[in-house]
């Protein structure tokens, strides 16, 4: 049995934790995994920033999204906070070597394939390479699907998800985990690449949500304005869609502000501007799922498909 003093000791000690933690920082139903976290100020890859916007709106882990040129100081700076974070990696997949690069960066610990983000057919043959070397891997593959500019000279990336069946069909042992615009945008059955935020209520029949349902090897990142865009726009939708792919779904945030409060973003032209992206949408998740519901999206979907210990 504990003795007064020791009791006593911990009970101090539990307070003072409990002073220093900021008011204002939410407490989610179940600890919080994000999958989709860019480096804070990309150039020096400073993890204490990372940290700092993890702390500000209550995320406990995070899976840091790192260009293979980068990996060294990546797994440098990370280990800093060994149980704070994992990492993918993403490397020019029209590039001769990306599968030797990427091979080499699993090898040396990265979970992930990810951000893939490049102006190509989303069934094109650089896609299709990072298909099956995902799968010889055993890694999954994060992609950005993107079918409409949101500014001029943007570009498109990862183009025809409305035709993402037939890879899903081709590449069952791949597991990928779709992301962005037109992969938000399409879990209405009613969206036509007009603009990369559709606003009123959802139509039924989408083909996200179909797809959701009916391939095992398909997972959603709700990070962005994209993933928030889609889950805010009808709320008893949303309830029905959480239920419904409660074990495919897994928060991201990919926010850009710098102290998960939304600092840093008051200028921008963004949706959410001088808001967090992560906050915004935990709160959704929070008000729209039951705890169950949240801790298999917030947390255990993603332990499982990266891998990682709990």
């Amino acid at each position: 049995m504990m003795d007064r003093r020791s009791f006593l000791s911990l009970s101090a000690a539990a307070s003072a934790a409990a002073q220093t933690q900021p008011s204002d920082v939410p407490k989610w139903p179940s600890p919080v995994i994000d999958i989709h976290l860019h480096w804070r100020q990309d150039l020096s890859m400073d993890v204490d920033a990372n940290i700092a916007h993890m702390d500000g709106c209550g995320v406990t882990r995070a899976v840091l999204l790192t260009k293979v040129e980068a990996k060294d100081s990546a797994i440098a700076k990370a280990s800093k906070y060994p149980r704070r974070f994992i990492w993918s990696v993403s490397a020019d997949i029209t590039k001769p070597d990306a599968e030797k690069v990427l091979t080499a960066a699993v090898k040396d610990g990265a979970r992930a394939f990810g951000e893939i983000k490049f102006h190509v057919a989303a069934d094109g043959p650089e896609m299709r390479r990072m298909y099956s070397l995902a799968a010889d891997l055993k890694v999954p593959i994060l992609i950005h699907f993107a079918e409409v500019e949101q500014f001029p000279g943007e570009g498109t990336f990862s183009t025809g998800f409305k035709q993402f069946a037939k890879v899903l069909k081709e590449f069952p042992k791949t597991n990928f985990v779709g992301h962005a615009d037109a992969f938000w945008a399409n879990v209405s059955a009613d969206y036509n690449n007009e603009t990369p935020y559709p606003a009123g209520p959802i139509k039924p029949g989408g083909v996200t949500d179909k797809l959701l349902s009916d391939y095992p090897n398909l997972y959603g990142d709700t990070s962005a304005n994209s993933g928030n865009n889609a889950l805010s726009r009808d709320p008893e939708f949303t309830k029905a869609f959480l239920v419904r792919h409660q074990d495919k779904l897994m928060f991201g945030c990919d926010c850009p502000c710098t102290d998960g409060r939304g600092g840093g973003t008051e200028n921008s032209k963004r949706r959410l501007a001088g808001k967090c992206v992560a906050r915004e949408t935990l709160s959704i998740l929070s008000k729209q799922a039951s705890a169950k519901v949240f801790r298999k999206v917030a947390w255990e979907n993603a332990l499982k498909l990266y891998k990682i210990s709990g």
